[in-house]
Protein backbone atom coordinates (compact mmCIF):
# COMPACT_ATOMS: atom_id res chain seq x y z
CA UNK A 1 0.00 0.00 0.00
CA UNK A 2 1.47 3.39 -1.03
CA UNK A 3 1.55 6.52 1.07
CA UNK A 4 -1.42 7.82 -0.92
CA UNK A 5 -3.64 4.73 -0.74
CA UNK A 6 -4.80 4.54 2.88
CA UNK A 7 -8.58 4.18 3.21
CA UNK A 8 -10.74 7.34 3.08
CA UNK A 9 -12.94 7.94 6.12
CA UNK A 10 -16.51 8.69 5.05
CA UNK A 11 -16.85 11.19 7.90
CA UNK A 12 -14.71 14.20 7.16
CA UNK A 13 -14.16 13.46 3.46
CA UNK A 14 -13.21 17.09 2.87
CA UNK A 15 -10.72 17.07 5.75
CA UNK A 16 -9.11 13.92 4.39
CA UNK A 17 -8.87 15.52 0.96
CA UNK A 18 -7.21 18.69 2.27
CA UNK A 19 -4.71 16.61 4.23
CA UNK A 20 -3.98 14.55 1.11
CA UNK A 21 -3.55 17.66 -1.06
CA UNK A 22 -1.09 19.14 1.44
CA UNK A 23 0.84 15.86 1.72
CA UNK A 24 1.01 15.56 -2.07
CA UNK A 25 2.36 19.12 -2.43
CA UNK A 26 -0.67 20.14 -4.49
CA UNK A 27 -1.92 22.57 -1.84
CA UNK A 28 0.87 24.94 -0.85
CA UNK A 29 1.19 27.93 1.45
CA UNK A 30 3.17 31.13 0.99
CA UNK A 31 2.44 34.09 -1.27
CA UNK A 32 0.98 33.50 -4.72
CA UNK A 33 -0.45 35.85 -7.36
CA UNK A 34 -3.87 34.70 -8.60
CA UNK A 35 -5.36 35.28 -12.06
CA UNK A 36 -7.43 38.04 -10.49
CA UNK A 37 -4.22 39.79 -9.40
CA UNK A 38 -4.69 39.02 -5.71
CA UNK A 39 -1.93 37.87 -3.39
CA UNK A 40 -3.17 34.58 -2.00
CA UNK A 41 -1.62 32.82 1.02
CA UNK A 42 -2.32 29.42 -0.54
CA UNK A 43 -2.17 27.85 -3.98
CA UNK A 44 -3.93 24.75 -5.31
CA UNK A 45 -2.46 23.22 -8.47
CA UNK A 46 -4.26 20.03 -9.55
CA UNK A 47 -1.65 19.55 -12.26
CA UNK A 48 0.65 18.29 -9.49
CA UNK A 49 -1.46 15.16 -9.02
CA UNK A 50 1.12 13.85 -11.43
CA UNK A 51 1.63 10.16 -10.74
CA UNK A 52 -0.58 7.09 -10.74
CA UNK A 53 -1.01 6.85 -6.97
CA UNK A 54 -1.95 10.51 -6.52
CA UNK A 55 -4.27 10.57 -9.51
CA UNK A 56 -6.00 7.39 -8.38
CA UNK A 57 -6.47 8.80 -4.89
CA UNK A 58 -7.85 12.05 -6.32
CA UNK A 59 -10.31 10.11 -8.46
CA UNK A 60 -11.46 8.25 -5.36
CA UNK A 61 -12.31 11.53 -3.65
CA UNK A 62 -14.25 12.77 -6.69
CA UNK A 63 -16.16 9.52 -7.06
CA UNK A 64 -17.11 9.23 -3.40
CA UNK A 65 -18.19 12.87 -3.25
CA UNK A 66 -20.34 12.39 -6.35
CA UNK A 67 -21.96 9.25 -4.99
CA UNK A 68 -22.55 10.99 -1.66
CA UNK A 69 -24.13 14.02 -3.41
CA UNK A 70 -26.85 11.95 -5.10
CA UNK A 71 -26.58 14.13 -8.22
CA UNK A 72 -28.04 12.18 -11.17
CA UNK A 73 -25.89 12.00 -14.32
CA UNK A 74 -25.48 9.68 -17.28
CA UNK A 75 -21.91 10.44 -18.35
CA UNK A 76 -18.82 12.55 -17.64
CA UNK A 77 -17.28 15.34 -19.72
CA UNK A 78 -13.71 16.58 -19.28
CA UNK A 79 -12.88 20.03 -20.69
CA UNK A 80 -9.40 20.26 -22.22
CA UNK A 81 -6.85 20.02 -20.83
CA UNK A 82 -6.89 19.15 -17.12
CA UNK A 83 -10.45 17.90 -17.31
CA UNK A 84 -9.50 15.17 -19.78
CA UNK A 85 -7.34 13.28 -17.30
CA UNK A 86 -9.75 13.95 -14.46
CA UNK A 87 -12.80 12.64 -16.34
CA UNK A 88 -10.96 9.48 -17.39
CA UNK A 89 -9.68 8.81 -13.88
CA UNK A 90 -13.06 9.44 -12.25
CA UNK A 91 -14.79 7.17 -14.79
CA UNK A 92 -12.37 4.38 -13.87
CA UNK A 93 -12.98 4.88 -10.14
CA UNK A 94 -16.76 5.04 -10.54
CA UNK A 95 -16.63 1.76 -12.46
CA UNK A 96 -14.55 0.22 -9.68
CA UNK A 97 -17.27 1.28 -7.25
CA UNK A 98 -19.98 -0.30 -9.39
CA UNK A 99 -21.14 2.75 -11.37
CA UNK A 100 -19.91 2.34 -14.96
CA UNK A 101 -20.56 5.50 -16.99
CA UNK A 102 -19.16 6.68 -20.35
CA UNK A 103 -17.00 9.77 -20.70
CA UNK A 104 -16.01 12.23 -23.41
CA UNK A 105 -13.77 15.26 -23.76
CA UNK A 106 -13.00 18.01 -26.24
CA UNK A 107 -10.03 19.03 -28.32
CA UNK A 108 -8.86 22.62 -28.29
CA UNK A 109 -8.81 22.56 -32.10
CA UNK A 110 -11.17 20.66 -34.39
CA UNK A 111 -9.74 17.65 -36.19
CA UNK A 112 -10.38 17.65 -39.95
CA UNK A 113 -9.51 14.00 -40.59
CA UNK A 114 -10.40 10.61 -39.11
CA UNK A 115 -13.47 10.95 -36.91
CA UNK A 116 -13.18 14.74 -37.12
CA UNK A 117 -14.80 17.34 -34.87
CA UNK A 118 -13.86 18.59 -31.42
CA UNK A 119 -15.46 15.89 -29.23
CA UNK A 120 -13.70 12.62 -28.44
CA UNK A 121 -14.90 9.52 -26.60
CA UNK A 122 -18.42 8.31 -25.98
CA UNK A 123 -21.36 9.97 -27.75
CA UNK A 124 -22.42 12.99 -25.71
CA UNK A 125 -26.00 12.29 -24.64
CA UNK A 126 -28.30 12.36 -21.63
CA UNK A 127 -27.40 14.22 -18.43
CA UNK A 128 -23.74 15.21 -18.68
CA UNK A 129 -21.57 16.03 -15.66
CA UNK A 130 -18.55 18.28 -16.23
CA UNK A 131 -15.38 17.32 -14.32
CA UNK A 132 -12.79 20.05 -13.65
CA UNK A 133 -10.29 21.04 -10.96
CA UNK A 134 -11.56 24.47 -9.91
CA UNK A 135 -13.90 27.17 -11.23
CA UNK A 136 -12.00 30.45 -11.62
CA UNK A 137 -14.00 32.66 -13.98
CA UNK A 138 -16.50 30.09 -15.23
CA UNK A 139 -15.23 30.40 -18.81
CA UNK A 140 -14.40 26.70 -19.13
CA UNK A 141 -17.81 25.77 -17.75
CA UNK A 142 -19.65 28.03 -20.22
CA UNK A 143 -17.66 26.60 -23.13
CA UNK A 144 -18.39 23.05 -21.97
CA UNK A 145 -22.10 23.79 -21.59
CA UNK A 146 -22.20 25.14 -25.14
CA UNK A 147 -20.49 22.04 -26.56
CA UNK A 148 -22.70 19.66 -24.61
CA UNK A 149 -25.91 21.41 -25.69
CA UNK A 150 -24.71 21.60 -29.29
CA UNK A 151 -24.31 17.82 -29.18
CA UNK A 152 -27.96 17.53 -28.12
CA UNK A 153 -27.30 16.59 -24.50
CA UNK A 154 -28.11 18.27 -21.17
CA UNK A 155 -25.34 19.66 -18.92
CA UNK A 156 -26.46 18.80 -15.39
CA UNK A 157 -23.63 19.95 -13.11
CA UNK A 158 -19.97 20.47 -12.42
CA UNK A 159 -17.69 18.51 -10.08
CA UNK A 160 -14.57 20.28 -8.83
CA UNK A 161 -11.82 19.52 -6.33
CA UNK A 162 -11.72 22.84 -4.46
CA UNK A 163 -14.18 25.71 -4.11
CA UNK A 164 -12.10 28.78 -3.18
CA UNK A 165 -15.30 30.58 -2.01
CA UNK A 166 -13.92 33.96 -2.98
CA UNK A 167 -15.44 36.86 -4.86
CA UNK A 168 -15.07 36.62 -8.61
CA UNK A 169 -13.31 39.53 -10.25
CA UNK A 170 -10.36 40.86 -12.18
CA UNK A 171 -8.91 44.20 -13.15
CA UNK A 172 -9.97 45.70 -9.84
CA UNK A 173 -13.65 44.89 -10.39
CA UNK A 174 -15.16 42.48 -7.86
CA UNK A 175 -18.45 40.66 -7.77
CA UNK A 176 -20.32 39.93 -4.55
CA UNK A 177 -20.56 36.31 -5.66
CA UNK A 178 -17.98 33.63 -6.21
CA UNK A 179 -17.41 31.98 -9.57
CA UNK A 180 -19.11 28.86 -8.20
CA UNK A 181 -22.15 30.88 -7.12
CA UNK A 182 -22.29 32.43 -10.59
CA UNK A 183 -22.29 28.98 -12.18
CA UNK A 184 -25.10 27.91 -9.85
CA UNK A 185 -27.22 31.06 -10.14
CA UNK A 186 -26.64 32.28 -13.69
CA UNK A 187 -25.87 29.06 -15.54
CA UNK A 188 -28.25 26.88 -13.54
CA UNK A 189 -25.68 24.19 -12.83
CA UNK A 190 -25.31 22.13 -9.68
CA UNK A 191 -21.74 22.31 -8.37
CA UNK A 192 -20.26 19.51 -6.28
CA UNK A 193 -16.92 20.26 -4.58
CA UNK A 194 -14.74 17.80 -2.72
CA UNK A 195 -13.65 20.59 -0.35
CA UNK A 196 -13.98 24.33 0.17
CA UNK A 197 -11.95 27.17 1.64
CA UNK A 198 -13.98 26.71 4.84
CA UNK A 199 -12.73 23.12 4.98
CA UNK A 200 -9.15 24.34 4.52
CA UNK A 201 -9.58 26.78 7.42
CA UNK A 202 -10.99 23.99 9.59
CA UNK A 203 -8.01 21.81 8.69
CA UNK A 204 -5.50 24.52 9.64
CA UNK A 205 -7.43 25.31 12.81
CA UNK A 206 -7.03 21.82 14.22
CA UNK A 207 -3.36 21.39 13.34
CA UNK A 208 -0.83 20.31 15.95
CA UNK A 209 1.88 20.87 13.34
CA UNK A 210 3.18 24.36 14.16
CA UNK A 211 4.28 25.13 10.62
CA UNK A 212 0.87 24.32 9.12
CA UNK A 213 -0.98 26.06 11.95
CA UNK A 214 1.07 29.21 11.37
CA UNK A 215 -0.67 29.75 8.01
CA UNK A 216 -4.12 30.02 9.59
CA UNK A 217 -4.12 33.81 10.27
CA UNK A 218 -3.11 34.67 6.68
CA UNK A 219 -5.75 32.37 5.18
CA UNK A 220 -8.38 33.75 7.57
CA UNK A 221 -7.46 37.32 6.60
CA UNK A 222 -7.71 36.42 2.91
CA UNK A 223 -11.14 34.91 3.49
CA UNK A 224 -12.27 38.04 5.33
CA UNK A 225 -11.02 40.30 2.50
CA UNK A 226 -12.11 38.30 -0.54
CA UNK A 227 -14.62 35.73 0.70
CA UNK A 228 -18.00 35.50 -0.96
CA UNK A 229 -21.10 34.74 1.07
CA UNK A 230 -22.22 31.15 0.59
Amino acid sequence: MTEHSSPIRQDGLAQDFVAFAVQAGVLRFGEFRTKAGRLSPYFFNAGLFDDGAKLGRLAEFYARRLIESGLPFDMLFGPAYKGITLAAAVAIELARLGRNVPYAYNRKEAKDHGEGGTLVGAPVRGRVLIIDDVISAGTSVRESIEMIRKAGATPCGVAIALDRQEKAGSGGVESDRSAVQHVRDELGMDVVAIATLADLLAFLGRQSDAVLASHLPAVQAYRTRYGAGE
